[in-house]
């Protein structure tokens, strides 16, 4: 019986000892403060616009052609950083097209290694979806083609390789993938591309002292199961950048093409600005807000009236909402030595100048969405996700887990059980949130 006290009595010793370390920890973090991780860096570079990929006519369809290479990107002056991209040396040129369009793209991997390009966002055969299954050998082209069903949208492509996707995104495989539609057209919105209406992948990085880039998520508990944290923000690809703009209403297109890294967007000022898009396309209207924090892959288009300013305003992530509060988020940072969670980062310099220009007005009404009938729902499947793994299931291209039936309304249930954020896409459809917690 003594023994047995005794085992109980160091149980409860432990056990004190873990409740007093979670305190102490939610206490630490509570009072942590906000790290301005690059608050005096002079924004002096003009930030690159990435081009509008020019088709061809062929058979009745538009056809793109796309290779992916090696190069070297003059990021920081005088110093050049191996990168690759699409088309150039670093990132790729904007894909434009309109929801009816039959398109082809030509694909060519001079990289070295095997990949895919996958159009994120995208509505179309899975055979032309370029996930894992979709492989692109050395020296090889890929033509995939479909009709654009998609409605008026800010999409993007990005390899999607088995076991390397985050490399090759994070050596600079990135690019833009605009939709527009009948009802996008007859809109009152900034349009002009590069000037009023403005593409913006916002990416974080860390480098070498050669200007090299550095990619070391194996030897950090937390980018292990978060994936890789920068401490350098590129802005289309541009270190430190600034646009100069007309002074009038602005159109963003926000990505956020970071590997793991969560952005909360706001402006230095704090002013107002409204969405009026996600990922799936147009909201029905617009909606005032002051922040938007979009997790890896997230898009999110927002209008800004900067016709009020003097100098210059800044485009920032202020710190993100997220696991400061749960036990989760706390071991995890106590583990690891950090997340990006009470990190605050300039992200683009915005210059207006006055001149004479169309002023739009925000439209009161964007789009009409037919809502799912609930009731109408054939099944509903639950969907555990932990750092590895799908209801307990690695992936394995060669095994199909859920077979769904193209029409059938279903409801999702997806539940995070990994240690840290875990965000979630569907390819070849869009979804309907009913509920989150």
């Amino acid at each position: 019986m003594k023994v047995f006290k005794k085992i109980i009595l160091v149980i409860l010793g432990i056990l004190g000892v873990v409740i007093a370390l979670v305190v102490g920890i939610s206490f630490y973090h509570s009072v942590q403060p906000t790290k301005f991780i690059n608050e005096n860096i002079v924004f002096k570079n003009k930030l690159a616009i990435p081009p509008l990929l020019t088709p061809r006519e062929e058979n009745g369809e538009k056809v793109f052609d796309l290779t992916i290479q090696k190069g070297e990107t003059e990021i920081f002056e005088g110093k050049k950083t191996q990168t690759w991209g699409y088309n150039g040396s670093i990132l790729g040129p904007t894909i434009r097209a309109h929801t009816g369009d039959k398109i082809r793209l030509n694909v060519t991997n001079n990289i070295g290694e095997t990949t895919t390009v996958h159009w994120h966002g995208m509505l179309l055969p899975a055979s032309e979806d370029g996930g894992p299954h979709q492989t692109i050998s050395v020296d090889k082209t890929w033509s995939p083609s479909w009709t654009v069903t998609n409605e008026a949208a800010t999409l993007w492509y990005h390899p999607h390789t088995m076991e390397r996707t985050a490399i090759q995104v994070y050596r600079g495989l990135a690019g833009f993938f605009i939709i527009d539609d009948d009802n996008s057209d007859s809109l009152s919105l900034p349009k002009e591309y590069g000037v009023d209406d403005i593409p913006l992948v916002v990416q974080d990085r860390k480098f070498d002292a050669n200007a090299q880039l550095v990619y070391d998520h194996v030897h950090m508990m937390h980018e292990v199961t978060n994936g890789m944290l920068g401490n350098t923000i590129l802005v289309n690809g541009t270190y430190a950048p600034y646009i100069e703009v007309p002074a009038k209403m602005i159109r963003l297109r926000l990505l956020n093409g970071s590997n793991a890294r969560r952005y909360n967007f706001g402006f230095s000022d704090n002013r107002k600005f409204y969405q009026i898009a996600s990922d799936g396309g147009l909201l029905p209207a617009p909606v005032e807000r002051n922040r938007v924090q979009l997790s890896p892959g997230e898009r999110a288009e927002i209008l800004v009236d900067v016709r009020d300013i003097k100098d210059a305003i800044m485009l920032l992530s202020y710190p993100v909402d997220g696991d400061q509060n749960t036990v989760r988020g706390l071991v995890l940072g106590a583990v690891s030595g950090g997340t990006d969670e009470r990190q605050q980062f300039n992200i683009l310099e915005i210059r207006p100048k006055a001149g004479s220009f169309v002023e739009e007005q925000l439209p009161k009404v964007l789009n009409t969405i037919d809502y799912l009938d609930e009731k109408k729902t054939v099944t509903t499947r639950e969907f555990r996700l932990d750092t590895v793994a799908i209801n307990g299931k690695k992936m394995d291209p060669s095994r199909v887990d859920e077979i769904v039936r193209e029409g059938d309304i279903e409801i999702w249930h997806f539940s995070n059980q990994a240690p840290g954020t875990h965000p979630i896409h569907i390819h070849g459809v869009q979804f309907q949130v009913l509920s989150r917690n």
